[in-house]
């Protein structure tokens, strides 16, 4: 029994905990400005540094949310329950949460939607042996994903902090993640939001209902001067009508760091 234990804190703890953390008062003073009490963390990939705002909320796992539809396709992909990002998913005539779920789409529009149901069907065609086989793999948050397949990443168990997020993103715009290049390089394909001169930004939000309060999420990467810097921001967020703040919030403190 002792054993065990010592090996499942080891898991936990992961590589992540080797990295030092810095802390920064310009994040700060974004979030304090903002009157929000939640966590912003940046890591530069290939560095032995995270930094940012909220250490002890950065290192808090929490219900991934919408967040997870980039892992969720890329192991759609990777096991063939999708054949490419374009392959349609036929829309099932029920009213949606929103009307832009409401006709056929593949993942290329689903994650810029958000669509749930899309996710959710691509989820059950996965099934829960592959699910869980490919998180181990993915080393993604704690990789409990309980017996409802397309419910664990909305209600529980999978959980996963601002730490790990910024680890496992890093590895997929790096090209690092133990998944075909090909499949890694459609999925950074589909995440991108923006690009200027000089940089190109990705990322997913989410919005995790089940937990009260709610926790709201801006993850993704941003490529500028020849580098990858990861980040993740997670804060509570309990209505629609407080969405917008998780990417204001998200790009104000990338421009604190110099960045964007």
């Amino acid at each position: 029994m002792l054993r065990w234990l010592c090996v499942a804190l080891l898991l936990l703890a992961g590589p992540a905990s080797a990295l030092e953390w810095l802390d920064s008062p310009a994040v700060a003073k974004v979030f304090e400005q903002a009157g929000v009490d939640g966590t912003f963390v940046l890591y530069e990939a290939g560095s032995q540094q995270l930094q940012g705002y909220n250490r002890a909320r950065g290192e808090t796992r929490y219900l991934p949310a919408s967040t997870f539809k980039i892992p969720n396709s890329l192991i759609g992909l990777s096991t063939g329950a999708v054949s490419s990002v374009d392959e349609v998913f036929p829309y099932d005539g029920q009213p949606k949460f929103l009307k832009a779920w409401e006709h056929d789409m593949g993942l290329r529009e689903a994650i810029r939607v958000s669509n749930l149901a899309v996710y959710q069907v691509l989820a059950r065609r996965i099934g829960l042996k592959q699910m869980r086989s490919q998180l181990e793999a993915l080393n993604y948050g704690n990789g409990d994903i309980g017996s409802q397949v397309d419910q664990f990443w909305l209600k529980g168990p999978l959980a996963i902090s601002a730490v790990e997020q910024t680890q496992f993103l890093a590895r997929l715009a790096q090209g690092q993640l133990p998944i075909a290049a090909d499949i890694q390089a459609a999925v950074r394909e589909i995440s991108l939001l923006e690009e200027g001169a000089g940089w190109r930004l990705y990322g997913k939000t989410g919005w995790a209902t089940a937990l009260k309060p709610g926790v709201g999420w801006w993850v993704g990467w941003l490529e500028q001067g020849g580098k990858v810097y990861s980040f993740a921001l997670n804060m509570p967020m309990q209505d629609l009508q407080e969405a917008g703040k998780r990417i204001e919030l998200g790009k104000a403190s990338l421009k604190a760091l110099g960045l964007l």
